[in-house]
């Protein structure tokens, strides 16, 4: 990491001034020195954590921690790009850390090899934003109810195959939203001059502040689908949110995510523990018309390649 020195303009650097030009032109001065003073903490280090990571650091935020306790596999090398050939057996994070740091030097960037499990409160607060990938529903919600109560931002996101899902916690988030004003025309006066050049001439357009209250992963997840309230909201909702459910569970009860190629006769995948995972989770009457559709049987085929799970009510792959 170099130094920055804050003596141009704006109290940016030169060098920043000319590495951050594009995007100082696209959201501005003042946005971009909040970005110069945010710390990110980034858990997991698998295909979509190296992309968050590059995103992060070219962006010039003030520091980025790297936080994955596993070592790299083989599949690592295939689907991210910070790790160098020949590091297979080292701390992934670890060895992310020089491709990394060398996107940006100008971003703080960290290795740190334990467990985001393993992490106490105190550890998350000291951040000003969270991202967390590749984590359990239970690690998720845990640290998702730290940073809602500390103001800290969070994010979390992953991919499974075809599908993946975001989700997004900025507690009290206020904004301004750019929108057109309401020309007022004069009664009776329908063509003319005045008419045409207001029919040619740019609308003008006021600011208008407004203020979001994001709600938390746990109530995101535990919405009760059963009952005449949620029959609207059902009818909104994508049958990709129950898919979600369920590989959740399957990872923390498996330990693991489905893996493409495996099916009810692989050894590898233990039925008793997978089949009660539908029944479970989804309350199989108010959304079976849904997931029965074609569409919906197609985006749940292609989610995770190849994995079937042997339930008579859903003969679909998972």
């Amino acid at each position: 990491m170099v130094e920055k020195d804050e003596s141009g303009p704006g109290g940016i650097s030169e060098e920043e001034a000319a590495q951050y030009d594009r995007q100082i032109r696209l959201w501005g001065l003042e946005a971009q020195k909040r970005l110069r003073a945010s710390r990110v903490l980034l858990v997991g280090l698998r295909g979509l954590g190296a992309e968050v990571a590059k995103n992060l650091i070219l962006a010039g935020v003030r520091g980025v921690t790297l936080l994955d306790h596993r070592q790299v596999s083989p599949d690592d090398s295939r689907s991210q790009f910070l790790v160098p050939a020949g590091s297979c057996g080292r701390n992934v994070a670890e060895a992310s850390l020089g491709r990394a740091q060398s996107l940006n030097p100008m971003v703080e960037v960290r290795a740190d090899p334990e467990s985001v499990d393993a992490k106490p409160h105190d550890f998350f607060t000291q951040f000003d934003a969270v991202c967390l990938t590749c984590c359990s529903r239970e690690s998720m919600v845990r640290i998702n109810q730290i940073c809602h109560q500390s103001g800290v931002k969070f994010f979390t996101g992953d991919v499974f195959g075809y599908h993946g899902f975001m989700f997004a916690d900025l507690g009290h988030h206020e904004f301004v939203e750019e929108k057109p004003k309401v020309a007022k025309g004069s009664p009776g006066v329908e063509d003319g001059p005045e008419a045409k050049r207001a029919r040619l001439d740019p609308p003008e357009t006021t600011m208008v502040k407004k203020r979001l209250e994001f709600c938390s992963l746990r109530e995101a997840l535990a919405v009760e689908w059963r009952g005449e309230k949620a029959a609207a909201a059902l009818r909104r909702t994508a049958p990709d949110y129950f898919l979600l459910q369920v590989l959740l569970r399957f990872r923390s009860e498996q330990g693991r995510d489905p893996c493409p190629g495996s099916s009810v006769g692989d050894p590898s995948v233990p039925i008793p523990s997978v089949i009660p995972i539908f029944p479970s989770v989804i309350p199989i009457f108010p959304i079976f018309p849904q997931f029965c559709s074609g569409s919906a049987r197609s985006r749940v085929g292609i989610c995770v390649p190849g994995v079937v799970l042997g339930i008579p009510a859903f003969p679909f792959p998972l």
